[in-house]
């Protein structure tokens, strides 16, 4: 893994050099930043190496916030908040803004360099494949989306979800079984993330996000009608 690069942004050093040693023991090469500038700075001179980003929400110069809001302007790199502040609200505000992953502080190094990797390994599929759901076309290598010929945004959490969806077509599905499945952890916060997931989804599908069906009492259902 010498070829896949993570950029660690925390203003603590004893945090940058835990996380950097489980890291390297993977064999991720580092690069590092102390600050947001720091960290714009960082990524600005190397965007085409950096596969994931590690960001702390807490920071001088520039919060997390600010940095996430910037990098978002030009990439799609996926990007894993770091906070000692576990608060719902925090977490909604943080996938609405582009966020693919959410670990608040403490936490194990062990489950963070496994959510690394299960994020790297979702950004990287190897299989080669294109599939056509009612005219919403996905690209399983390239992970884009086009609707009747025209490619729309998403973040990865986006992608990952409406993927999940149309590959259990036609099946109800509960949302906890989504948040099992889709964002790979048992995740202890209201459901209300996947709903607003959804909301977006909807949205930059268009008239095609009608068949995303809601199924009351349970969760979501795909369905091309």
């Amino acid at each position: 893994m010498g070829d896949t690069t993570v950029l660690i942004v925390d203003d603590e050093s004893r945090m940058r050099k835990l996380i950097k040693d489980f890291l390297i023991q993977k064999g991720y090469s580092i690069l590092e930043a102390e600050d947001g500038e720091d960290a714009l700075r960082v990524f600005e001179e190397n965007q085409n190496k950096i596969n994931l980003i590690l960001l702390d929400v807490m920071m001088p110069k520039l919060d997390g916030w600010s940095v996430l809001r910037q990098i978002r302007q030009t990439s799609k790199v996926p990007i894993i908040m770091l906070t000692a502040r576990g608060e719902e609200q925090d977490e909604l505000f943080g996938f609405e803004l582009g966020v693919d992953e959410y670990i608040s502080k403490p936490f194990s190094p062990k489950i963070l360099v496994a959510r690394v990797e299960a994020i790297l390994k979702r950004t990287n599929p190897k299989e080669k494949e294109l599939r056509d759901y009612g005219g919403i076309v996905i690209d399983s290598e390239g992970r884009t989306v086009t609707v009747d010929g025209k490619q729309i945004e998403m973040s990865l959490r986006e992608y990952e979800l409406l993927k999940y969806l149309v590959d259990n077509a036609n099946i109800a599905l509960s949302r906890d079984k989504i948040l099992n499945n889709v964002w790979n952890y048992d995740y202890y916060g209201d459901s209300r993330t996947i709903d607003s997931h959804i909301k977006k989804i909807r949205h930059k599908l268009g008239k095609k996000g009608k068949y995303i069906e809601t199924i009351r009492g349970i969760g979501y259902k795909f369905e091309v009608k």
